[in-house]
């Protein structure tokens, strides 16, 4: 978006009163289920949603019924969420307040109510009209396809963001290759697969290192409240930004050459959370390799598998390619010619060699020919059934 310096504050006064009505909704659940044991729903909050513009008219009131009430949903997703993590046995995790810095969308269900999109599919500028705000000029690197459904804004450091949500985008399916491809996540190489191709992990945390010790030693000297430091917490947050959008721009390639290249691409059903788990243990029972452990965490989460894997999922569906998960226990230690699985076999990161038959190999290239006979196997058994 290409907001002028009053639409931008306009944008900002948005995205705040929409913060406070979460937070007020939040606080009224709270509130009422523990002084009289009342569950409040969204059904409830968006019927008070007309008193609460009526006696906010300068503030609540000036913007659209519907985004407002997208923000009361947001909620009850929230609500929904923390019973189901309750009920399955997990870490509940109750929802919080929003701060300033963690409360940065606000959605318009339809194009049409309190906002509307209107762009020229030949032009790069496009506009967003929006309730309260007026229209904002928008930069469309692409155009957009099918009907628009929703419409949200994003706030990223100083940039504002337009997202739209289409429905009927139509398909638009590659030629076939009649190729599949077994896919090994690394840290070393992004991904390597069973004919033995490497892609580049570029590893641009570890790039930004150096600048972003700087900027974080620049704002650890700043006096909290001043507005040098606003302006520090500003430029880490830039950095981390850029970090962000080069990490997903590496992913959106890397994706783009395994669709393009196969038909099939089976890949490891990865639970990334558990493995970037912290080692470092409690006092009683400390981790091991702690300062190791930490390290390998990093180097995963800056090689990014799980944007990855989503951007991977969506180009696969939009190109009619057909993509399987399968589990990755035994697939770097077991030989991808005999079948013989041993720990001594993995000599190395990079080095395979079998202890029954002696094949020796690239480590992640005979895991990527195991995974990729996984799940041919899954397929066949689907067939079967």
């Amino acid at each position: 978006m290409r907001p002028t310096a009053k639409q931008a504050a306009a944008l900002a006064a948005c995205l705040e009163d929409h913060r406070q009505l979460y937070n007020a909704a939040l606080e009224h659940r709270r509130t009422a289920y523990r002084t009289a044991g009342v569950t409040v729903r969204y059904g409830d909050q968006s019927g008070e949603l007309k008193h609460i513009r009526g006696d906010d008219p300068d503030g609540q009131g000036r913007w659209s019924f519907s985004s407002q009430q997208a923000t009361l949903r947001r909620l009850d997703r929230a609500f929904r969420a923390f019973f189901d993590r309750v009920k399955a046995g997990r870490t509940p995790g109750f929802p919080r307040f929003k701060g300033r810095g963690w409360f940065d969308t606000v959605e318009w269900p339809k194009d049409g109510d309190g906002c509307r999109w209107n762009s020229q599919p030949e032009r790069p500028t496009a506009y967003v009209r929006l309730q309260g705000i007026g229209h904002v000029r928008v930069h469309q690197h692409r155009p957009a396809k099918g009907q628009v459904k929703t419409i949200s804004v994003k706030r990223e450091g100083s940039r504002w963001y337009l997202v739209l949500s289409c429905d009927g985008v139509p398909a638009d399916p590659f030629p076939a290759t009649g190729v599949a491809v077994g896919v090994d996540l690394g840290v070393a190489s992004l991904a390597t697969t069973s004919d033995g191709r490497y892609l580049v992990n570029p590893r641009r945390l570890a790039a930004s290192a150096d600048r972003l010790a700087e900027a974080q030693r620049a704002l650890a000297r700043k006096r909290r409240g001043s507005r040098r430091r606003r302006k520090a917490v500003a430029q880490v947050a830039a950095l981390h930004a850029k970090v962000r959008r080069q990490r997903l721009d590496c992913a959106h390639k890397a994706a783009l050459a395994l669709v393009a290249r196969y038909d099939m691409i089976v890949h490891e059903d990865l639970r990334i959370a558990n493995m970037t788990r912290s080692a470092s243990g409690t006092i009683d029972r400390p981790g091991r390799n702690v300062t190791a452990k930490a390290g390998l965490n990093r180097s995963i989460l800056d090689a990014g598998w799980g944007v990855f894997l989503t951007v991977l999922a969506h180009k696969a569906e939009s190109a009619g390619r057909e993509l399987i998960a399968v589990n990755p226990a035994g697939t770097s230690r077991t030989c991808s010619r005999c079948g013989h699985g041993a720990k001594e076999n993995r000599v190395s990161q990079a080095v395979f060699r079998c202890q029954g038959c002696g094949h020796a190999a690239h480590a992640d290239v005979n895991a990527a020919i195991n995974i990729l006979r996984a799940g041919l196997a899954l397929r066949q058994a689907a067939e079967a059934a």
